[in-house]
């Protein structure tokens, strides 16, 4: 009996010391895992943080700021240029929460502009004067503080109809320019006629402002405008305005198309009225600007979309794609905070689609050279929109 008195201190001692060993053990555990979830939430944290303040080291100095998403850094001018207007900054427009993060197209397209501009090698074909020329292509609302550049065949008629209806609302105008103010609440009943008569369609034009007012303007409003593939849109003004030409602009016929095919038809003895290769034969032409001289602004409908908005002097916040117009014509009302106000025309479908078809016939039959030519002088656009070189046209 007495062997066994002592065994019983020992064995409570032994289970006092599991019982310790095993409580510290608990205690480290508990200890590892807080310390891990204090690291997941500072990781969450700092991310969060990164992601609103980090530095653009193209468009702002070494400060940090918000990034602003919708806007472009400047570029610069061609040497010994003689700018109309004065260096213009990314735009000064205040953007929500909502507004900081773009869907990533958009942004590529801005970027991609931002970078082209940057091409030594690209510079007589990107960039140009800001002169009265551009401006003049560029309506403006106020109340909303929006820019729109016309750019003739790539649906610019619905565009003018959307501006139309919120100028007509627009009580800041000047007397001048509201001649429609309150006569068109919705787009379906604003007549074509009234669309394309700027004394009659209320849509003033940036030039009309003072020098100080258009800077303003160009620094602070949401500016955008549409793009279609460059050989596509040639397509789309030469059956407009020398084919069907259903607004009955007779000049056209009667005075452009006849200098054109005195210049540039190779076969005399045909009589024929202007063809789409007389067309692209004047296009690429380096020296066309004579004849462009003589037929005024009516070079609009075929010029360059450098020539119609200085992509690279001038910061535009969205770039639309025809080709993508469903997609984009929504976000560009929705970026410009007008998605409650109006809504863009319903797109019939597949009359945004490239086609490859329709651009193989017409080019059909004109020489390389030629093509090769007008390739050449359009390749600005090609490029700063990112068009895909159309090889199976020049090879």
């Amino acid at each position: 009996m007495k062997s066994t008195h002592p065994a019983g201190p020992a064995q409570a001692l032994a289970g006092k010391i599991t019982e310790w060993l095993t409580f510290d053990n608990m205690h480290h555990q508990w200890l590892l895992l807080a310390a891990c979830f204090w690291v997941i939430f500072m990781f969450m944290v700092a991310s969060k943080f990164i992601t609103l303040t980090f530095k653009d080291p193209d468009a702002y100095s070494s400060k940090e700021e918000v990034l602003f998403l919708t806007a472009m850094p400047d570029t610069g001018r061609l040497r010994g240029e003689k700018p109309f207007l004065e260096e213009l900054k990314p735009t000064e427009k205040v953007l929500s929460d909502s507004q900081l993060v773009q869907p990533l197209v958009y942004l590529e397209r801005l970027e991609l502009i931002r970078n082209v501009c940057r091409d030594e090698a690209l510079k007589n074909l990107s960039h140009t004067v800001v002169s009265k020329f551009v401006l003049d292509r560029i309506f403006v609302c106020d109340k909303h503080k929006i820019l729109f550049c016309q750019t003739p065949k790539v649906g610019n008629t619905q565009w003018k109809k959307v501006l139309i209806v919120l100028n007509g609302a627009c009580s800041a105008c000047r007397v001048s320019h509201c001649a429609v103010r309150g006569a068109f609440p919705s787009i379906e009943e604003i007549p074509e006629n009234v669309v394309h008569d700027h004394e009659k369609n209320g849509l003033p034009r940036l030039s009309s402002f003072s020098n100080a007012e258009i800077q303003k303007r160009l620094k602070t409003y949401f500016k955008f405008f549409i793009v279609r593939d460059p050989f596509e849109r040639l397509i789309s003004a030469f059956k407009d305005k020398f084919v069907h030409n259903p607004r009955f602009e007779p000049w056209y016929r009667h005075e452009i198309a006849p200098g054109i095919i005195r210049k540039y038809r190779r076969n005399r003895t045909e009589t024929r009225g202007i063809q789409f290769e007389d067309f692209v034969r004047y296009l690429g032409d380096p020296n066309h600007r004579w004849l462009d001289l003589q037929f005024g602004d009516h070079i609009i409908h075929w010029v360059t979309y450098v020539e119609l908005c200085a992509p690279c002097e001038i910061t535009y916040s969205v770039i639309g794609h025809h080709e993508t117009l469903e997609d984009d014509a929504p976000y560009i009302l929705k970026e410009a905070g007008i998605d409650h106000l109006v809504s863009y025309p319903t797109i019939p479908p597949g009359i945004t689609v490239y086609n490859k078809t329709k651009v193989e016939h017409y080019f059909l039959g004109i020489s390389k050279r030629d093509i090769r030519r007008l390739y050449a002088r359009f390749q600005g656009d090609f490029k700063l929109f990112g068009y895909q070189k159309p090889d199976f046209l020049l090879n």
